[in-house]
């Protein structure tokens, strides 16, 4: 990287306590690290949400998930349970909790690491961060409305493809989704803990994954595209 935008400049230097500081901060962005892992944080819809090299920035294209959930479920007063499977940050089940101010929720991850950092950004009790596989039984959880999650799904062999700031400052548990990208969805699908399910996917995924779910019982009943016109998640029924 030869030289960083005015913006990311102005949030180094807001972030910077001096001089020295910032002119550090500019070096690290310059050799290629995100401007969120560099300052601690990154914004994702309506919040600031603390991060580290321990989970996945949180992307705007993550925001069609929100999106998607609040399409279906319009009732913000509505008491609902809601799981997170491989919450990283708690960024998403966070959100969700925000505008749905009498539900409720548990953010599962099998990192200890990241399970800290959703801790962190939690200002409610109204959910609990627990360390889990997600790909083990979860029946112990007990039952929810809606399980959401955005596993891992870049197949293995694409991740050194990907770009330096992913690669390089993103943990590799959040990425690889092995060998087909794939090896998350098939243990999601086997967890009926919910009767409506939420998935964030990557680009050309669905024509996979959506037969697979349905194998497992589920209904498959809607899509929604990104910003960049990818469809992103999908919507299933148990």
């Amino acid at each position: 990287m030869n030289e960083i935008s005015l913006f990311d400049k102005r949030l180094l230097q807001e972030a910077s306590s001096s001089d020295e500081e910032f002119s550090s901060f500019v070096k690290r962005r310059l050799a290629g690290e995100p401007v969120a892992k560099i300052i601690g944080k990154k914004g994702f819809w309506k919040g600031d949400f603390i991060v580290s090299k321990d989970v996945l920035d949180p992307r705007p294209d993550s925001e069609t998930l929100i999106e998607a959930v609040l399409g279906k479920f319009s009732d913000k007063e509505e008491t609902l349970r809601i799981l997170d499977l491989g919450t990283g940050s708690g960024c998403l089940i966070l959100s969700l909790l925000g505008e749905y101010k009498s539900a409720a929720g548990v953010g599962i991850d099998i990192s200890e690491k990241a399970i800290e950092i959703a801790k962190k950004n939690a200002h409610t009790e109204r959910v609990q961060f627990i360390q889990h596989d997600m790909t083990k039984d979860l029946s112990d959880l007990g039952k929810f409305d809606i399980m959401i999650s955005n596993p891992p799904y870049i197949p293995t062999a694409e991740i050194q493809t990907l770009d330096k700031d992913v690669k390089d400052y993103d943990p590799l548990i959040a990425l690889n989704g092995g060998t087909d990208g794939l090896d998350f969805y098939r243990a999601l699908a086997k967890q009926h803990l919910a009767p409506h399910l939420f998935i964030e996917i990557g680009k050309d995924q669905e024509k996979q994954i959506i037969p697979l779910f349905e194998t497992e019982g589920w209904q498959f009943v809607q899509s929604w595209k990104d910003l960049g016109g990818i469809t992103r998640v999908l919507y299933f029924k148990d």
